[in-house]
């Protein structure tokens, strides 16, 4: 086993950069074969008054933590390790991540499968514009959440997040680059990973999608969730996409005797655009959420706008500010701003230039640096935010990211 063990991590490091992963290949009869290793860590120190709150409870008021008190914590947002595997036009993918739960609980959600497993899909190509993936995937709602987490502007996802309907067990089918030749698709994309020209689009059914903030873990009424997305490309330089997602029977368990009436279906409507402009990078995302965790007339409106500019090709500055409001029956409608204020600053720059490539590229060793400041109805107002998340008073990340 240990020369087992030595001969493949030697046949690793030779067969290609670490900058895309680990990869070896083999011949199989007349099918060229290809397994590629791959993963990252992210390791942080946080703080700040809205840290604390934030680990004392989420913004529906749950407990889920207890070191509210920590003035500084220490933690690991991701541990990821993963495997791609190509054979002809077969995909294989498998996302493991060591900072989640492994244990029968975490296979009671849609996904039917423990919260380590990000992702676990096979897929067959059969061109460009049609690619169908079965398995757990990430559900294709929200820009910003189907490029890779390893590959954001700041050191996490905003409150956002929680609107989307994060990954699910079901079918999707692609397709990118179309109308437009020249195009490369591998068919593993789940968002614009590539700077491509032409049309794309994505549609899945799945279970509930009770991994959502926006979707409670259901005992009753059951359901599946939906997605369709369509986007359009022209090079790095525009990206555009919209999508509409719901999530039947969002409330979850309901009492004997109660009605379809008691769990609304949760819906959301995502628009985003990202521009790469060489030094100068631009997104701006929105949501228009209705019916949140099913309960009727709840509904979250979230806009997000990112502008990143790299000083020198080691130091990007960025700032990416949020803002949100709840209208929740029963309540006064409340508002949210979170603005992110970021250094990212990169340790290996294997290039030199300012495209999408080797931005990703820099991203793959880097610190972040953010201090997050709250505006509208934060902690000390007398009708504090009551969305889903997000931080109700001020913060700070500093983030170390390595990936192979």
């Amino acid at each position: 086993m240990i020369k087992l063990a030595a001969g493949a991590a030697t046949v690793l490091l030779m067969a290609t950069s670490a900058h895309a992963g680990y990869t070896m290949k083999k011949k199989v009869g007349d099918v060229d074969t290809k397994l590629t290793f791959f993963g990252f860590a992210q390791l942080e120190a946080v703080g700040g008054n809205g840290m604390k709150l934030k680990y004392a409870e989420d913004g529906a008021g749950t407990r889920v933590g207890t070191n509210s008190g920590s003035d500084i914590n220490f933690r690991a947002q991701r541990i990821r390790l993963g495997w791609k595997y190509v054979a002809g036009n077969v995909r294989g993918k498998v996302f493991l991540d060591f900072n989640q739960g492994h244990d029968s609980q975490g296979a009671t959600d849609g996904a039917a499968v423990p919260k380590m497993i990000k992702d676990a899909f096979i897929a067959y190509k059969f061109n460009n514009a049609f690619i169908p993936k079965l398995g757990v995937i990430k559900m294709p709602n929200g820009m910003g959440f189907t490029m890779p987490g390893w590959n954001l502007d700041i050191a996490e996802r905003g409150f956002d997040k929680a609107l989307v309907l994060e990954r699910n067990m079901g079918l999707m089918i692609s397709g990118r680059g179309i109308g437009f030749s020249g195009n490369k698709v591998n068919g593993f994309e789940m968002g614009h990973e590539r700077p491509w020209k032409g049309f794309g689009y994505d549609v899945m059914v799945a279970n509930q999608a009770n991994r959502s903030k926006a979707v409670k873990k259901t005992s009753g009424m059951g359901g599946n969730s939906y997605a369709v997305r369509g986007m359009f490309d022209y090079t790095e330089k525009f990206h555009i996409e919209a999508s509409y997602a719901v999530s039947e029977n969002a409330a979850g368990y309901v009492a004997t005797g109660a009605t379809s009436a008691d769990n609304q279906d949760y819906s959301n409507i995502n628009v985003g655009i990202d521009s790469n402009l060489g030094k100068l990078s631009l997104k701006a995302e929105y949501f228009d959420a209705s019916n949140v965790q099913g309960i009727k007339n709840w509904d979250e409106n979230v806009y997000t706008a990112t502008a990143g500019y790299f000083v020198t090709p080691a130091v990007e500055a960025v700032v990416k500010h949020m803002q949100g409001t709840s209208d929740k029956p029963g309540v006064s409608s409340t508002d949210l701003g979170n603005t992110y204020l970021g250094l990212n600053i990169f340790m290996s720059m294997p290039y030199s230039d300012f495209s999408r490539k080797a931005k990703r590229t820099r991203n793959q060793h880097k610190i972040v640096l953010n201090y997050i400041v709250a505006s509208g109805d934060t902690d000390g107002s007398s009708n504090p935010w009551n969305g889903l998340s997000g931080y109700k008073d001020d913060a700070f990340i500093a983030q170390y990211q390595f990936k192979f």
